[in-house]
């Protein structure tokens, strides 16, 4: 499942760069208008190019369910969220009304967008799919969450944008499309908030009850006594910091799983 997974992800990564150059030469890089793009019904060779791009870009929707596959093979149930089964449930759906009654305009900034996130996605997955001896590469995963909630707000500013001037575009799809940003939006928040913000407070609240100051080397009095001459330093080391990397030596003894162990 792995080496599946491996190459499932390098695919998804590699249809996204070429759906972002499609977008960009079949209308955002030849011309759009981020304020107001009405649909090209026509059989323009630009528009066509576009309403191709539309019609692969659906296909894809459907090729990341195995996303589900892949978390299931591995394992990695956690993943299979309601942010997860909601964001690839719904993304077909919302794609073929797009494909349906708007392939091409002022939407496809959405897809847009989209597939730029995708890609450094599915980087992300890919890397994070070669084993625990490359997590050490994907310490951004916090940032990538980030970069998907700024997504969102850029699509619901572009959208609703058309409620307060006048656009030949579906108004109904723009709204449906500006809706999906408020949803993914905060279900993304959701997320980050559960992820990175509340685990930080649990953490901080775990140590402090603890006792622990966050220091790593104790700073203890020369009045510390010897018992027995041996000195105590070994096992207030141990009780208080046996959390830390090293277990550190103290006038030649080292405190280990509560213990001392003269060093010869």
């Amino acid at each position: 499942p792995r080496f599946l997974g491996e190459c499932f992800h390098l695919l998804l990564f590699s249809l996204g760069d070429v759906f972002l150059f499609q977008y960009l030469m079949s209308g955002w890089a030849k011309g759009y208008s981020f304020r107001c793009q009405p649909v090209d019904y026509s059989n323009n060779a630009i528009a066509l190019r576009m309403a191709n791009t539309c019609w692969w870009y659906y296909i894809s929707k459907f090729t990341e369910f195995f996303d589900t596959l892949f978390f299931i093979l591995r394992k990695k149930n956690q993943h299979v969220s309601t942010l997860h089964v909601i964001h690839h449930g719904i993304m077909p759906f919302s794609v073929w009304m797009g494909l349906k009654f708007a392939p091409g305009g002022h939407s496809t900034f959405f897809a847009l967008l989209n597939t730029f996130v995708h890609i450094i996605m599915y980087f992300y997955y890919m890397v994070a799919a070669m084993g625990p001896e490359y997590q050490k590469y994907i310490w951004w995963k916090k940032y990538l969450t980030s970069l998907q909630m700024v997504q969102f707000v850029l699509i619901m500013s572009h959208q609703f944008q058309l409620l307060f001037t006048e656009c030949d575009y579906p108004r109904g799809f723009m709204i449906w499309i500006g809706l999906h940003g408020v949803l993914f939006l905060g279900l993304f928040s959701d997320f980050y908030k559960a992820k990175y913000v509340d685990r930080s407070k649990k953490l901080k609240e775990k140590s402090l009850q603890n006792g622990s100051t966050g220091l790593c080397m104790p700073i203890l009095e020369d009045s510390v006594p010897r018992q027995n001459g041996v000195s105590s330093y070994a096992t207030i080391y141990n009780k208080e910091y046996n959390s830390c990397y090293s277990n550190g030596t103290n006038n030649g003894y080292v405190a280990n799983n509560n213990t001392e162990k003269k060093i010869a």
